[in-house]
């Protein structure tokens, strides 16, 4: 419903922040990360926005990057993960370690976060790889290019990637602009979010 908000950076609180466009203050409850980036109160700011109806419900999520806001989305499609765990997962991991994580069944990493125990790591694995194999064989050309297929790393940073919602077409365009020699697995990736989020 609301695809982004932009307006007066009103209000900083634990959680969340109030931005007045036209004279409306819009609650809109933020991880602690992106509040940090958001600005200082009095800027003009915007933030993508996630626009969460339940029952008893209705709140609105913001996120300094499309990123942000489609790992926030994959989140609460893994059962057992609701808002609330989810952005205190954005506090504490970027979207390129998070699909970085799945891609390579590093829960490891994901318990490191708070509240987050070795079956929810297990089970946001589990399920997100299950969604991206049906990415994949929704694709019409599942062939990578010659060049790309004999680096380990880009054919990671493309499964990555694609956990993070994005097409392989798009994904293999962006990677050919993208200098890889000595780059690391996670550097790979975070420059194609760069790129990809403009």
């Amino acid at each position: 419903m609301l695809a982004y908000i932009k307006g007066t950076l009103e209000m900083k609180f634990e959680g969340y922040v109030v931005i007045d466009v036209g004279g409306l203050g819009y609650k809109v409850f933020m991880s602690e990360k992106s509040m940090e980036e958001l600005g200082n109160i009095g800027d003009i700011v915007k933030v993508h926005t996630h626009y969460h109806v339940r029952e008893d419900d209705i709140s609105i999520y913001g996120f300094k990057t499309n990123e942000e806001l489609k790992m926030f989305e994959l989140l609460l499609g893994v059962s057992g993960i609701g808002a609330k765990s989810a952005i205190n997962m954005l506090s504490n991991i970027t979207p390129s370690s998070f699909a970085l994580a799945v891609i390579t069944n590093d829960t490891s990493k994901l318990v490191k976060i708070p509240g987050i125990g070795a079956k929810s790591a297990a089970r946001i694995v589990l399920e997100l790889k299950d969604k991206l194999k049906t990415i994949e064989a929704r694709e019409e050309d599942t062939k990578i290019k010659e060049a790309i297929d004999d680096d380990n790393n880009v054919t990671e940073a493309i499964s990555a990637l694609q956990v993070l919602g994005y097409n392989r077409r798009e994904i293999e365009k962006t990677l050919e602009k993208i200098d890889k020699n000595n780059l690391s697995l996670e550097d790979i990736i975070r420059k194609a979010l760069s790129i990809l989020g403009r």
